[in-house]
């Protein structure tokens, strides 16, 4: 897949549908490489219009790992967030915000319709406050504001989010699969064989840790963007499940009441995760957005 020098780092990205078209840019979230953007996901947006652009965010997959700067202590960054200290992190999500920037950039978009999952939706949220001319429309999908009110993840869901690495090819799968199990859509079949199939891939594509830990430190030191959301005027969509056990269902509730004008859509059954079956009412309202936009 291409790369692009963007905001000082390198960004792999991946391209869908017919150059011209109105762009769409899907931002993943924490520790996700592009292709949980599931391939017949970004050709079904593709098929509806749109010039579909996926990536991975720095220090995931094949963009820039950054090494460098260290692994931070994620316990102390817990503590310093839940007590309003100041959270130590090498980089904030208003520079992931800006690596999303710097591809439009690269890529030639001067503006494109935004669509970011869980941390992916934080970034969008970030880029529409901070480079708003960039954003046509924002989606925000199983997402948050960063209000330190709001209700926490369940103690099982806030366990496997922090649980060790492990190391190896299989142990990464098995993983992947405990991981969804637990933080999944209840209301929809469980597809192991694809979660075997996405974790095997992004183990082969880039087995990277530590990058993990520094995107739980950016999240944490970016605080509380409820105030700064208010002052936006961008067609938002907001979509969340109500079975979300890791950002719970407030989160998009909250975010909707922040953002003056947005579409609120609660989705039963449906976890902290993208299951098949919700895909089509997650298109549709996607291109309902960009029309009214």
């Amino acid at each position: 897949m291409p790369r692009v020098a963007a905001n000082g780092i390198e960004i792999e990205y991946e391209n869908f549908g017919q150059e011209g078209n109105p762009p769409l840019v899907l931002i993943m979230g924490l520790a996700a490489q592009m292709i949980l953007w599931e391939d017949d996901f970004c050709r079904a947006l593709a098929s509806r219009g749109f010039h579909v652009t996926r990536f991975d965010n720095r220090d995931v997959g094949r963009s820039t790992w950054m090494n460098d700067a260290g692994v931070p202590d994620i316990g102390a960054a817990l503590m310093a967030s839940m007590t309003g200290g100041r959270v130590e992190a090498p980089y904030t999500l208003s520079d992931m915000a800006a690596d999303t920037a710097g591809l439009m950039d690269a890529l030639g978009i001067a503006s494109a319709h935004i669509v970011g999952a869980s941390m992916g939706g934080m970034i969008a949220q970030t880029l529409a406050i901070e480079h708003p001319s960039r954003v046509r429309t924002l989606t925000s999908i199983m997402s948050t504001t960063g209000n330190p009110a709001l209700p926490q993840a369940t103690p099982e869901a806030m366990s496997v989010l922090l649980m060790p690495p492990v190391a190896g090819r299989d142990e990464n799968i098995e993983r992947g699969v405990l991981i969804f199990r637990t933080i999944g859509s209840p209301g929809f079949p469980f597809d192991e064989a694809g979660i075997r199939d996405i974790a095997a891939r992004s183990f082969d594509r880039g087995f990277h840790p530590q990058g993990a830990a520094r995107q739980i430190a950016a999240i944490l030191a970016s605080g509380n963007r409820k105030s700064r959301l208010a002052a936006l005027r961008v067609p938002t969509l907001v979509l969340h499940g109500k079975a979300d056990c890791l950002v719970p269902y407030e989160a998009g509730v909250d975010t909707a009441e922040a953002i003056t004008g947005s579409k609120l859509v609660g989705i039963a059954g449906m976890g902290h995760d993208l299951p098949r079956g919700v895909w089509p009412r997650i298109i549709d309202e996607i291109c309902e957005l960009a029309a009214r936009a």
